[in-house]
Formats: structure tokens, sequence, C-alpha cells
């Protein structure tokens, strides 16, 4: 049987535009979407660690100005800062879970010492009533909330991009088409963060 080469050329088009709907229905695009979603949580979760970076500087340099006599303690806080942010991350960092677990903890070691210097400046009443200490620790606190919120996001994400290269249909299309895409980490609890921080802001 003869076939006109327009009739052949409209079946290829059809029988193409067929496969595209059918390859879009069933989640090819999934991964590549969920992947992107984790990436861009992970680059909320560095700005607002970024956020806290900055107002640190600020915040010692008012309390020094009144507790002249915690000197250990400021101390702790800037190389506790400076550890944080000398540990450069990106999103190849998502694929890295060791260096994540660095990061994460390089954070959570700059939590801590600014949790001791909240209680320490609970000492100056001076120090507890400058409004421009008052100002940045009102920041500190907005920022934190922040870092909380961007976290459960991240984490979120990855549960989604996680969950659907280990299900099916996510998992055949990743043995095939995104391999190259590995399980991701995520954050974990610090050891002892299930008993609340008593830190007033």
């Amino acid at each position: 049987m003869n076939v006109s080469p327009t009739y052949r050329s409209r079946l290829q088009v059809a029988t193409l535009l067929v496969l595209a709907t059918l390859l879009t229905a069933c989640g090819i695009n999934n991964i590549p979407t969920l992947d992107e979603q984790a990436k861009a949580a992970w680059g909320q979760v560095q700005n607002q660690y970024q956020r806290r970076a900055d107002l640190i500087p600020n915040l010692v340099e008012t309390v020094k100005g009144y507790a002249k006599h915690e000197e250990a303690t400021l101390t702790a806080v800037i190389e506790a800062r400076a550890k944080a942010t000398s540990i450069q991350v990106d999103a190849s960092t998502l694929d890295n879970p060791e260096k994540l677990k660095q990061y994460q903890q390089a954070q959570d070691q700059l939590s801590g010492a600014l949790s001791r210097l909240m209680v320490v400046s609970e000492r100056y009443p001076d120090l507890k009533a400058n409004q421009n200490f008052l100002a940045l620790q009102s920041q500190l606190e907005g920022t934190e909330n922040r870092i909380a919120v961007a976290r459960r996001d991240f984490i979120l994400a990855v549960q989604k991009y996680n969950t659907e290269i280990r299900t099916f249909p996510g998992r055949l299309w990743h043995s095939v088409l995104y391999s190259n895409l590995p399980i991701r980490e995520t954050f974990e609890a610090t050891p002892g963060s299930e008993k609340a921080p008593e830190v007033k802001f």
C-alpha cells in the first residue's frame, strides 16, 4: 500500500504529539521540577543563615560596650560566626551529605554561642534597655524564626523529591533518565534539640 509523503508526515507529527502528551502526563518532568524546588528551598536556608551572620557583628559590638567582662562569650560568638561563614556551600552541597553535615554543625555551634550571649545579656540591665540592642535582639529573633521556616520548607522539598524517585513511576524515570540525581540528605535534629533552650529574646 502506497502512503503519500504528506500523510506519513502528518502521521509522524500526530504520533509525536500523542507521545509528548503521554510523557508529560506520566510525570517525566516531576523529578527535575522537585530537584529545582529542593535547590530553591536550600537557597532560602542559606539566605536566612547569611542574614543572621550579618547581624552578629553589630550585636557583638553593642554587647561589648556594656559587658566588657564577657570576653570569652563574645569571642566564642565571633569564632562560631567565622567558622559558620567559612564553610562554602551551594546547590551541589545537596549532593554531598558530609559537607551538608559540616555546614549544619557549624550553624548549630553558632546558634549555641548566640544563646549563651543572650543569657549573659540578662545580667546587664543597661544593655537590656539599650535601643540598639533591643532592635538587634528583635531582628535576631525574627531571623531565627525565618531559619526555622526555611529549614522546614527545605525538609519538605527534599522529602517530596526523595519520595518521587523512590516510588512508581518516578523510580522508573529516575533509573532511565535521571540516575545522576541522588537521593538527598536533609537536616538532622541536633542532639539535645528535643529540649527547648531557655533563652529570653
